[in-house]
């Protein structure tokens, strides 16, 4: 467990370790320089303000053993402001993380450790991926709700650290940042500091061109603990007491209002807008130097006394290890638990545990998932589910789970509000985190919210799985507001993100399966309305994207129906019209629940599915965009939907079996007169 903080006054200094600090700020600063000016691109005025912030951080507040990056029990610390990366991958360096000199020297180049924004498993020692602004500040609120969760179920003796992050101007104008910090403030996480670097700098100028928050009022209504520093940014001792005040806040947030200057010393950029996003110039480097006591024609110098400190915090971090698997080692919790937590494996029985559903039975995929989700939950300890105010209607309502709150906080089952942005980040912070499974959903339309956070998610291999229910025009009376039409074709264009789309409620069982197992993102598409349980879907490979779920009794296909969700019982009610016509077509009817699964599959399965000598229709409700990789038609939709049950919806639009049918004749019709050549496709 963490020992009580010393306070700056009763820890032990040689007499001269204030100057040593004080230099080690300013070689700090002149690497901020050099890493922007050698690459003639990046933001060296916020990464020179916090560099006394960033030291007092990484050398007297942070827990952290440099030799093992993963160490569970480590303090996170998010840099939210990513644009100021050449700070993080500078302090990373100096404490020892597995990042030298040359790869700040090869900051934001082709291939180098040190992208122009920090990446997670990119970079040794980045917790998250940060760069669009707020994103850091809801991972963070993830990160320490996944520390406060275990903490509870696993005990204070293995799970017991801090969250730290750093955010800026431009962070606290993203609407996301009300949400992540509205959420934190009712959540009353404690054990999250945050500092705002209130520098009154954008790219466009004074941040009084578009914005006079009162910040400090703002977060205080939120119920967050707030202390004002005011002028601090150059005080090593007072920044760190004003940092162990806020650890010392248990039973909220806190945030530090920090007033600083960006740039500083630099002359002629300091407190400038120029200092922010362009490199200040060789003879401005230079000129600064000279100030800052630093040689000035030397670049990216790092003096033995100053690595000296940094190996000594190193040490202090590696016998803080040490202690914290000594007691793992003798603690008396569940070790199976313990491993299927970190591990992000489900414990043994999972598969076996997951329901089976017959022909005949009818049910929405959004209920099929809550009878996958209630009959797991069990085998897996590190499932936190929620919802933006949507858990009854999106299958994420846990059966018998406590909600989770600052009175339970080992409850399982997350309240997000309406806040689809925050919801998304905190569940990136709560997977990378480790030790949880996070399950949000809200309705398909709503994936709009989501996108950046979704697409961080695939960037960053982040294991959060996504619900998003009501997924059609089929939803019916909400009307087209509510429709979505767009967004299945938006989510597969996202590279590393799984997306499935089950026919029914077999499918949709073996996605939960595929879901639970992938080692990043999954997104489960899932239907409002009953859909029947079709034959053949059962012990279905859904994990090759698609499959044959049809093949005609008596002859070989001619032409093959492809559908995904819903629209898959149309194609086999439309096959039974086809077999039935004058003249009939023997059809193969192919469920394709995923295109990234099935773009996986080795070409041989891929033609063994989708024969290439036979026309290929597609059936979906949705933009038909991208579907000409596989299908040579496609009965699809490039309109929005409209107002009306249903059912109704889908018979106006043109989604039956009829419909369907129709469109399969007219194409083996053009297919006949172009010779039946897969050369001469038709689209």
């Amino acid at each position: 467990m963490s020992e009580p903080a010393a306070t700056p006054a009763e820890r032990p200094r040689p007499a001269s370790h204030q100057n040593l600090d004080e230099l080690a700020v300013n070689v700090i600063r002149g690497i901020a320089m050099d890493g922007p000016q050698r690459a003639n691109s990046g933001h060296p005025g916020t990464a020179m303000a916090l560099a006394p912030l960033a030291h007092v951080l990484f050398s007297r507040i942070l827990r952290y053993d440099p030799a093992d990056p993963s160490w569970p029990d480590r303090d996170r610390f998010v840099l939210s402001c990513g644009h100021a990366s050449i700070l993080l991958y500078t302090m990373l360096h100096l404490a020892g993380y597995d990042l030298s000199l040359e790869d700040l020297k090869a900051f934001r180049q082709w291939g180098s450790k040190t992208p122009g924004h920090p990446e997670v498993r990119h970079t040794p020692g980045v917790e998250v991926t940060t760069g669009p602004l707020g994103q850091g500040l809801g991972n963070a609120v993830g990160l320490a709700l996944a520390e406060r969760f275990l903490r509870s179920r696993l005990g204070p003796e293995v799970v017991d650290h801090r969250t730290f992050v750093i955010c800026s101007d431009g962070d606290l104008m993203e609407g996301i940042s009300h949400e992540a910090a509205s959420l934190a403030g009712h959540l009353g996480l404690g054990r999250l500091v945050a500092v705002y670097d209130d520098n009154h700098i954008t790219i466009d100028g004074s941040t009084s061109l578009a914005y006079s928050d009162d910040v400090p009022g703002r977060f205080r209504a939120y119920g967050w603990h707030v202390e004002e520093l005011g002028e601090m940014a150059n005080d090593l001792d007072g920044l760190e007491a004003a940092l162990r005040r806020a650890m010392a806040v248990e039973d909220r947030p806190s945030l530090l209002v920090l007033r600083s200057h960006i740039g500083w010393p630099a002359p002629g950029k300091t407190d400038t807008a120029a200092a922010h996003g362009s490199p200040l110039g060789e003879e401005v480097v230079k000129e600064t130097k000279r100030i800052l006591g630093l040689p000035p024609e030397e670049t990216f110098w790092v003096p033995e006394e100053v690595r000296d400190l940094y190996r000594g915090v190193a040490a202090r971090g590696a016998a803080a290890r040490e202690a914290w698997c000594s007691r793992l080692s003798s603690w008396r919790g569940d070790r199976q638990v313990w491993e299927a937590h970190w591990s992000g494996q489900p414990l043994p029985g999972f598969a076996e545990a997951l329901p089976r559903f017959e022909p005949g039975a009818s049910l929405a995929t959004r209920r099929a998932i809550k009878a996958c989700v209630d009959a797991t939950a069990p085998m897996l300890p590190g499932l936190l589910a929620g919802s933006a105010d949507l858990t009854e209607n999106t299958g994420v309502e846990l059966a018998d789970a406590e909600t989770q709150s600052a009175a339970t906080p080992g409850g399982r089952q997350v309240h997000y509000g309406i806040r689809e942005h925050a919801m998304g980040a905190v569940m990136n912070g709560l997977a990378l985190h480790g030790g949880i499974l996070p399950v949000g959903g809200t309705f398909f339309v709503f994936s709009d919210y989501l996108r950046p956070t979704l697409r961080l998610a695939a960037m960053s291999r982040a294991k959060v799985v996504h619900f998003f229910t009501h997924d059609s025009i089929g939803l019916g009376e909400d009307g087209p507001t509510h429709q979505p039409v767009e967004h299945l074709a938006s989510l597969r264009a996202i590279p590393g993100l799984q997306v499935v789309r089950p026919a029914d409620a077999n499918e949709t069982a073996q996605a939960w399966r595929l879901a639970v197992h992938s080692p990043g993102p999954t997104a489960l598409v899932l239907s409002r309305q009953a859909l029947p349980v079709l034959p053949g879907t059962l012990g279905a490979p859904v994990e090759r994207g698609a499959y044959v779920l049809q093949d005609p009794k008596d002859s070989p296909p001619v032409l093959v129906l492809i559908g995904t969700g819903s629209e898959v019982q149309l194609c086999l009610r439309a096959a039974e019209l086809l077999a039935s016509a004058e003249p009939s077509l023997a059809v193969r009817v192919v469920s394709m629940p995923s295109w990234d699964r099935f773009a996986a599959q080795e070409p041989a399965y891929q033609a063994e599915v989708l024969p290439p000598e036979l026309p290929r229709l597609a059936v979906e409700a949705a933009s038909p965009f991208g579907w000409e990789r596989y299908a040579d038609d496609v009965l699809g939709l490039d309109r929005f939907g409209a107002s009306a049950p249903g059912e109704v919806v889908m018979a106006r639009l043109g989604f039956t079996a009829e419909a369907v049918a129709e469109r399969a004749q007219a194409l083996w019709a053009r297919w006949q007169e172009h010779g039946g050549s897969p050369s001469r496709r038709t689209r």
